[in-house]
C-alpha cells in the first residue's frame, strides 16, 4: 500500500498549478486585446493545464478558440516542456478528422505557450456522467464508435491522446457535433513537473499497465475509452476507491465493476466487450479502434434496432 499511497502523493503534486507562471497568464488575457494575432473577446474557462478563450481573426472576424498553456520557467523542466508541447501541437496539427478538434496554429508569445484551435459547440461529456443526465445507450454506443474511429484515425497517424476521459469530449446535442479535445496535453502537463515518463493521464482511465511505467500505446488509448464508455452508461467508474492509493491498487490488482451489476438490463454481449476492453491484460484488448467501433455499432444495430447508434 505504501507504493500506491506514494504514487497518489506524486499525482496531487501533479495536480497543483506551475509555481511560476507569467504576470500575463496569472492575470489572464484582457479582452479586447491582442494575442498571437487573434483579438481576445472573453474567457471560455480555465483547467488544470490552462485557460481556453474565444478569440477572433480580426480581418475575417472568424471565431477561434484560443487555449493557453502556463509552463514553469527556467531549469531543465522548462526547456522539457516547451519541446513536448511543440512536439504535441506539431502531431495534433497533422490530425483532419470530422470529430477530432482542429488544430490550427501553436507557438510561444508573452511567455505563454497556446494552441489556436476550432472552436466547436455544446458542452462536455462530464455533464452525462450524472446519473439523472445518462444519455440513451444506443446514443452512448454511437458515441463510442465515433470517438473508437477517431483514435483509430489518429492512431494510424501515429499519435496517442493519452488522456481520454469524459471531459475531453465536446458534444453538441442538437447538431450531433462530437469532437475529441487535448490531443496528447497530458504529456505536456507532465513534462513541466518531472521527467520521469510515468503517469501520464487522469488516474480513473488509466490502464493498469501505465501504474507499472509501461510506455502508452493505442490500447491504452482505448482502455481508457472503455472507461469512459462505463461511466456513461452506469454514472460509476470501472474501478473506484476512497483514496487515491486505493484506487490505483484496484486499477492494478483488481477486476473492474460489472456493467450488468449495475445495469442488468444491458446487452450481456455489451458487458462481454467491456470486460475485454478495460482487461488488465493489454493483449486481451482490441488495439485497432476502428474493429472497436464496428463492435460497438453491431451490438447497437441488434440490441436497439432503428435507433441513432444501431444506423
Amino acid at each position: 500500500m505504501a507504493a500506491w499511497e506514494g504514487l497518489a502523493t506524486w499525482w496531487r503534486r501533479r495536480r497543483e498549478p506551475p509555481p511560476a507562471l507569467t504576470a500575463t497568464s496569472a492575470q489572464g488575457l484582457v479582452p479586447g486585446s491582442l494575442f498571437a494575432g487573434l483579438r481576445i473577446e472573453r474567457l471560455i474557462g480555465r483547467g488544470a493545464l490552462g485557460a481556453v478563450y474565444l478569440a477572433r481573426e480580426p480581418g475575417s472576424g472568424t471565431a477561434r478558440a484560443l487555449k493557453t498553456l502556463g509552463l514553469e520557467s527556467g531549469g531543465t523542466s522548462f526547456t522539457d516542456a516547451q519541446q513536448a508541447f511543440m512536439g504535441e501541437a506539431q502531431a495534433a496539427q497533422r490530425l483532419h478528422h470530422p470529430d477530432i478538434v482542429q488544430v490550427f496554429a501553436a507557438g510561444e508569445f508573452q511567455g505563454l505557450a497556446y494552441l489556436v484551435m476550432e472552436l466547436v459547440p455544446g458542452c462536455d461529456l462530464t455533464r452525462y456522467t450524472q446519473p439523472a443526465r445518462l444519455l440513451p445507450e444506443p446514443l452512448v454506443l454511437e458515441i463510442g464508435a465515433r470517438m473508437a474511429e477517431a483514435l483509430g484515425y489518429a492512431h494510424r497517424q501515429g499519435v496517442l491522446h493519452r488522456d481520454v476521459k469524459p471531459a475531453n469530449v465536446m458534444l453538441h446535442l442538437p447538431t450531433g457535433s462530437l469532437k475529441l479535445t487535448d490531443f496528447g496535453l497530458a504529456r505536456l502537463h507532465d513534462a513541466a513537473r518531472t521527467r520521469s515518463g510515468l503517469l501520464l493521464g487522469t488516474p480513473a482511465f488509466m490502464a493498469p499497465e501505465l501504474l507499472a511505467g509501461a510506455p502508452a500505446d493505442t490500447r491504452s488509448d482505448l482502455y481508457a475509452l472503455a472507461a469512459m464508455l462505463f461511466q456513461l452508461l452506469t454514472a460509476r467508474l470501472p474501478h473506484e476507491g476512497d483514496s487515491l492509493g486505493r484506487l490505483l491498487q484496484s486499477i492494478a490488482h483488481e477486476p473492474p465493476l460489472s456493467l450488468r451489476a449495475l445495469r442488468p438490463e444491458l446487452p450481456a454481449v455489451l458487458d462481454e466487450l467491456l470486460a475485454r476492453a478495460l482487461s488488465k491484460s493489454p493483449a486481451a484488448r482490441e488495439a485497432d479502434g476502428y474493429v472497436l467501433a464496428r463492435e460497438l455499432r453491431a451490438i447497437a444495430e441488434t440490441a436497439w434496432p432503428g435507433s441513432p447508434g444501431g444506423r
